[in-house]
């Protein structure tokens, strides 16, 4: 686990409320995986996720988000497909 208890080497699921905390004010560059759990090409990218997420450390943080429990927030930051995966430095949305 990183200072802030987060476990690092592994993606970690994140909700809408800990969206802003995790990803907004991380103080590394966050990758958001934009997921479903019936999405098909995203149980084939989950395992290159979790392949960063080793290599890359505490460089990186690599973080899922179900479009299903958080819809609004994956169109907002996602886009209009399920797989899509978001890279974040502090950023607002377009």
């Amino acid at each position: 686990m990183n200072e802030t208890g987060m476990e690092v080497n592994k993606p970690m699921t994140i909700t809408e409320g800990e969206f802003q905390r995790v990803v907004l004010e991380s103080p590394v560059p966050v990758l958001v995986d934009f997921w479903a759990p019936w999405c098909g090409p995203c149980r084939m990218v989950a395992p290159i996720l979790e392949q960063l997420a080793v290599e890359y450390g505490e460089r990186l943080r690599v973080v899922k988000l179900n479009v299903d429990e958080c819809p609004e927030l994956a169109q907002r930051w996602g886009g209009p497909g399920v797989e899509v995966a978001g890279f974040s430095t502090t950023r607002s949305p377009s």
